[in-house]
C-alpha cells in the first residue's frame, strides 16, 4: 500500500464540495464545527479494530482496505461477514439520502475489498444516526462507473487550480471550512 493513494475519507468530500476537498487534501485546512465533533462522538464505539461475533454474523469493525489499481485507500467502519457474503458497513450522523458522497466512500471501500479478497460484493449498508436506521446501497454498474470518475478526478485535483465555491446553501451552511473557504464573500467578490 502506497501513502500516496488517495484516502477514501477525501473521496466523500470530493464529491461533498471539490473546493471542500481541495481545501483538506491539497492545502492541508481543516477545522471542526458542531457536524464533525457530533460526528467523532457518534463513531466512538465503533473507531477501536475489532472481531465481533453476533449470530452467524461476523463483523470486523475498522478495516484497512486499499485498491491499487485505483490508488485509493482508507478505513471502513465494519464489514459484516455472513457465510460467503461481505457487506461493507458505514456510520454516517446525518440523514439518509442526502448525498452521494456517502455512497461514493462506500462503494470505493467496496471496489477495495473486491481486489482484495476476490469476491464481488453487492451491495454494502449505510448506517445513518438522524435516522437510526440502515439504508442499502445497491453498486449498480453506474454507481461504480460514477465512483471511479470521481477517484480519478479528485486525484487531479492538485494539478489543477482551486475550484470556485460551489452554489448550495445547505452544504455551505454545514460545512466546517465555511470560514475559510468564504463561500458568500468570494460570490460577493465574483459578481
Amino acid at each position: 500500500m502506497n501513502d500516496a493513494y488517495l484516502p477514501l475519507a477525501y473521496l466523500n468530500a470530493w464529491e461533498y464540495c471539490p473546493r471542500r476537498f481541495y481545501f483538506e487534501y491539497v492545502l492541508g485546512e481543516m477545522d471542526d464545527n458542531e457536524h464533525i465533533v457530533l460526528g467523532r462522538h457518534l463513531h466512538r464505539n465503533i473507531n477501536e479494530e475489532a472481531v465481533i461475533q453476533a449470530g452467524d454474523v461476523l463483523i470486523h469493525q475498522q478495516q484497512w482496505v486499499w485498491s491499487d489499481r485505483l490508488q485509493v485507500s482508507g478505513v471502513i467502519d465494519a464489514v459484516e461477514e455472513r457465510s460467503t457474503e461481505l457487506i461493507p458497513l458505514e456510520y454516517k450522523k446525518g440523514k439518509m439520502g442526502r448525498h452521494l458522497s456517502d455512497h461514493f466512500q462506500l462503494c470505493a471501500a467496496a471496489l477495495c475489498l473486491e481486489e482484495r479478497t476476490g469476491k464481488t460484493i453487492v451491495y454494502g449498508e449505510i448506517f445513518y444516526h438522524a435516522n437510526r436506521r440502515r439504508q442499502r446501497v445497491e453498486f449498480s454498474p453506474q454507481l461504480r462507473q460514477m465512483t471511479e470518475e470521481a477517484v480519478r478526478a479528485a486525484q487531479l485535483a492538485e494539478a489543477r487550480p482551486m475550484p470556485a465555491p460551489i452554489e448550495h446553501k445547505t452544504k455551505c451552511q454545514a460545512c466546517s471550512l465555511q470560514g475559510i473557504c468564504l463561500p458568500i464573500e468570494m460570490k460577493y467578490l465574483r459578481s
